[in-house]
């Protein structure tokens, strides 16, 4: 399994298992100590993880961080760690304690929900006010995971990790200023595109109907964006489709004669057919019956498969696509076993539906 894979997998079950975690303790020990396993550290060996590290600030000795990461007998990672329902808006500064009493060059914050990770670009030894990278469970974005896979033990590289700190930092900030502005347009922001596109006097009346124009705009602005770059995501997952099924077309031809739909197949389709006759249109339901498997189909076209179904051999199988076209299958015993399957026969054929509904919206827009 990759790391980005763990990665998602890991917040799968944050999500599901938060409401069950009611203390920071557990907090650690469902959340953030499989995190750091995550990253490639063994929690359990003192030479790489260590728990309650002592970082001693001034003359008050004994302050403990919860977790430092080691390398080479040095922190590179100090973890300081709160129940995932707080928010860590109130809590970095005890982390920027910490931070310059060791050779550190990283802060991590975390609730197990959000990470927060902070360095020192602003003066060295003193840590940032601010974290140059953000990563959250609930909203997990992939340029983030990529980010995080720096921290990982295998490809951890403390120049490589500051030198890109630097630009996430203000990349972020840039970020947040313009999802500030398209919600809310400040004065300064509306007058700069006022002096683009009106040539008479800015005044408070004028500015008023432009903040609005202004907010409009950036808005339509980015459902276009987004709306191109789903239409072009489209038409390519088209042509990829129109070429499989060109394939798979051109082998059932080859074919021909060789094909030989048998009763089992046949008693699979009608079983197929009445798991879905209560919902949708029985006249919709078809198959296509090829040398390697049988597919049953909505509409009769292969584009809309709803499953596929291998029963020649002495094991049987029942296969779904799913919206990515990876396909899955299923062993089973005898045919009767295709009811247990019902569920995801019915959301696959709603899913097909779906998408086609989605396609004749788009071609009417």
């Amino acid at each position: 399994m990759d790391f980005k894979d763990q990665i998602k997998q890991l917040g799968e079950r944050v999500v599901r298992l938060k409401d069950q975690i009611q203390t920071e303790e557990a907090t650690k020990n469902a959340f953030i100590m499989p995190f750091i396993q995550a990253l490639g550290y063994d929690v359990f060996n003192p030479l790489e993880v260590v728990p309650e590290f002592t970082a001693d600030i001034g003359i008050k000795k004994g302050e403990k961080v919860d977790y430092a990461i080691m390398k080479e007998g040095h922190p590179i990672i100090l973890i300081e760690c709160k129940w995932w329902g707080e928010s860590l808006d109130v809590h970095n500064s005890q982390l920027f304690r910490y931070f310059h009493t060791t050779k550190s060059k990283f802060g991590l914050l975390t609730n197990g929900i959000q990470f927060r990770f902070y360095t020192d670009l602003m003066e060295t030894n003193k840590m940032d006010e601010k974290p140059f990278l953000e990563f959250d469970f609930t909203n997990m974005k992939e340029q983030a995971v990529s980010e995080l896979k720096k921290f990982h033990k295998s490809y951890f590289d403390l120049s490589s990790i500051v030198s890109s700190a630097s630009e996430l930092k203000y990349s972020n900030e840039i970020k947040g200023i313009l999802t500030k502005e398209i919600n809310e347009p400040s004065p300064n922001f509306v007058k700069f595109f006022v002096s683009q596109v009106y040539t008479g006097k800015a005044t408070e009346k004028v500015m008023t109907q432009f903040t609005e124009i202004v907010k409009r705009s950036l808005n339509q602005f980015i459902s276009d964006i987004i709306s191109d770059r789903l239409k072009s995501a489209l038409e390519k997952e088209n042509v990829k489709d129109a070429e499989q099924v060109k394939v798979i077309e051109e082998q059932a031809k080859e074919e021909g004669n060789k094909i030989e739909t048998t009763a089992e197949e046949i008693e699979g389709f009608y079983i197929v057919k009445s798991i879905l006759r209560e919902r949708f249109s029985g006249d919709r339901i078809f198959y296509r019956d090829f040398q390697s498997f049988f597919s049953i189909l909505l509409d009769d076209t292969i584009r809309q498969t709803i499953c596929r179904l291998w029963v020649h051999d002495e094991k049987k199988f029942i296969g779904f696509i799913d919206e990515n076209k990876k396909e899955s299958k299923f062993e089973i015993s005898k045919l009767d076993d295709i009811y247990n399957y019902s569920d995801q026969i019915i959301k696959a054929t709603e899913r097909l539906l779906k998408g086609e509904k989605a396609k004749l919206v788009e071609k009417q827009s």
